[in-house]
């Protein structure tokens, strides 16, 4: 197999996606994975051992700088609205469509949690985008929507990483080594960076990718996902980031241009349109169990936060969005063998609804008046600038 061809086919897929992106401001990461979908079922791409170590690291670094771009000092001022609708987001969706899958389409325990995890995300990527489309993410409103979706994916991290753990030695040596890295990591990585950040060799990534080798092969020992080690240290060094925007610049450019197309492509390559048409049924009656749940949990606790019906109904859209932990969590269970492709198949197809509906929605009909950009109830809390998502 000639790999320079085989990297070839896979480049020009994610430059035809960032193309349509540019033209129809459709995420890039959405078009990767459809076209991921049309190379796997007309095109008979395959994955390699190369490209599958290419996906999983973009996995890996996708998840770390979306930990990173939370603003650990506003998340910690306002902890209790971003706590509280975020919790919920994740915990009835989870339990929902869990109990749909067990109970209503009979899938087994395993299959049954993985869908469970896999719709109780919410797309920070997709969020992000339609805010800054808006002028949202300078306001309060979109701030705590951003800090929202944050709990939002700890949930799912954590769950994933508690359910299909090994509980033994590698787990507690897991669980033991991550807990001291975090706790040394703020300190200790400021003084690395201020004594060798800014150097060619680029010592500072460099020792970033170390620390999430690291954990992440001791996480992958414990059965747990390196994607969990990849959240927290994200989260750790969050702060340090803000401080290095050069460094993160550089960061994203190695994470899009590079790694996460094939991440997304890979993700799409194992979609089986066959198992959609016989699915299709299952796929609209899973996304309406993800909607609903998001509704019942998020909606009210708008309400409670004084958040006007306009303004609540739009959270609660956004914070029903999925795409990036939705389609991780469900790429873990099927190389797991925790699920099937068709299963598999199911689950990223409601993925890729529940980012495409529940945002059109929200911007045709529920896109906040004007006055909202600078305005907002004087208990919803002020959240500290967000950095731009590549």
């Amino acid at each position: 197999m000639n790999q320079w061809l085989v990297a070839a086919v896979w480049v020009a897929l994610a430059l035809a996606a960032g193309l349509i992106s540019v033209r129809t401001a459709i995420s890039v990461s959405l078009l990767e994975l459809v076209l991921g979908v049309i190379g796997g079922n007309f095109l008979h791409l395959q994955t390699t051992d190369w490209t599958s170590f290419l996906a999983g690291f973009g996995a890996i670094l996708l998840t770390f700088m979306a930990g990173a771009e939370i603003d650990p000092d506003s998340l910690r001022k306002h902890l209790r609205p971003s706590l509280a609708i975020g919790f919920v987001s994740f915990l009835l969706p989870f339990l929902g469509a869990m109990a749909f899958a067990r109970h209503v389409a009979g899938w087994d325990a395993h299959s049954s949690q993985i869908a469970g995890i896999a719709l109780s995300t919410t797309s920070v990527a997709v969020v992000y985008a339609v805010l800054v489309e808006t002028g949202l993410n300078r306001t309060d409103l979109g701030k705590l929507i951003l800090a929202a979706c944050f709990i939002t994916d700890l949930g799912t991290v954590l769950a994933l990483g508690i359910l299909f753990a090994n509980y033994d030695l590698w787990l507690l040596a897991f669980v033991l080594v991550t807990a001291g890295v975090l706790a040394i990591l703020p300190r200790a990585g400021k003084w690395f960076f201020a004594r060798y950040a800014g150097r060619v060799s680029e010592l500072e990534t460099k020792f970033l990718f170390l620390l999430l080798f690291a954990l992440g092969g001791m996480a992958v020992k414990a059965n747990s996902e390196a994607v969990l080690p990849a959240y927290l240290l994200g989260l750790a060094m969050a702060g340090l980031f803000l401080q290095h925007r050069e460094m993160v610049r550089r960061l994203r450019t190695t994470v899009f241009a590079l790694l996460t197309p094939f991440y997304f492509i890979k993700a799409g390559l194992l979609v089986s349109l066959p198992a959609v048409i016989t699915g299709a049924a299952l796929i609209g009656l899973l996304l309406g169990v993800k909607l609903v749940t998001k509704a019942v949990g998020v909606y009210p606790l708008a309400g409670a936060f004084r958040l006007p019906r306009r303004e609540g109904i739009y959270t609660t859209l956004l914070m029903s969005t999925g795409l990036t932990f939705g389609t991780i969590s469900a790429l873990f269970g099927y190389q797991r063998g925790f699920i099937s492709q068709s299963q598999y198949t199911i689950l990223v197809t409601v993925v890729i609804g529940s980012a495409v509906i529940p945002t059109m929605v929200a911007q045709a009909f529920f896109r906040p008046a004007p006055a909202a950009l600078t305005s907002v109830p004087e208990n919803v809390p002020h959240l500290a600038e967000v950095q731009e998502h590549a």
